[in-house]
């Protein structure tokens, strides 16, 4: 699954790159791909992962070393931050996925000092989470629809935001109008992996 959120934003990489264009420096889509195209080859090295949060915590860790810049450190945080704690699952469910996108959400905005309603990822995540944890689906296809939809809608809000942070921070009122790419970007990585989860469930219905 997680190597098909990597697919997925490397051929998202000229549409985030448009987007950061207006408001950033231009390289947000060029990071990404660079840092998914290396977090799936460093997945695909191992065999087998004792714990989903290991899997977590090596995309994020490979992310921060190869990126560089706020990009690598905010989604590097993402994943390992889903990774934080003791607690170690065997197994990904509805339930423990919840719980470690609540810790990678508290992670991110304690790493880039930024809450909801700063033209961040952090409005695409948080919206997603919150609606991950008032609902009360144990299927977790279903589940990562319901964080996709929300991160959507929370991406989308983020065009009548003025940016709080980074190079979108300068432009004021002219950062009107333009969605964050980084909140662009969790969306994608939700709705890759709802898609993935659609897709093993059809497979397994086929005779």
């Amino acid at each position: 699954m997680m190597c098909e959120v990597c697919d997925a934003v490397i051929r998202e990489k000229q549409r985030l790159t448009l987007l950061d264009s207006p408001i950033g420096d231009g390289d947000h889509g060029i990071g990404m791909s660079r840092g998914m195209t290396k977090a799936k080859t460093e997945l695909e090295k191992t065999d087998s992962f004792l714990y989903i949060e290991d899997i977590f915590f090596r995309m994020g860790r490979t992310m921060i070393g190869i990126m560089g810049g706020s990009s690598g450190v905010v989604f590097g945080t993402m994943f390992m931050g889903a990774a934080s704690g003791e607690e170690k699952s065997p197994e990904l469910t509805a339930e423990s996925f919840a719980v470690m996108m609540r810790k990678s959400l508290e992670k991110v905005k304690e790493r880039g000092r930024s809450k909801q309603g700063e033209k961040t990822m952090v409005d695409a995540l948080e919206p997603a989470v919150l609606a991950m944890e008032a609902s009360s689906s144990k299927d977790l296809p279903r589940l990562m629809g319901i964080a996709a939809d929300a991160a959507e809608k929370g991406a989308e809000a983020t065009r009548d935001m003025i940016a709080r942070h980074g190079h979108a921070n300068t432009l004021g009122e002219r950062a009107l109008g333009h969605p964050d790419p980084g909140a662009v970007t969790v969306t994608i990585i939700f709705r890759a992996m709802e898609n993935y989860l659609l897709c093993m469930d059809s497979s397994l219905e086929l005779p």
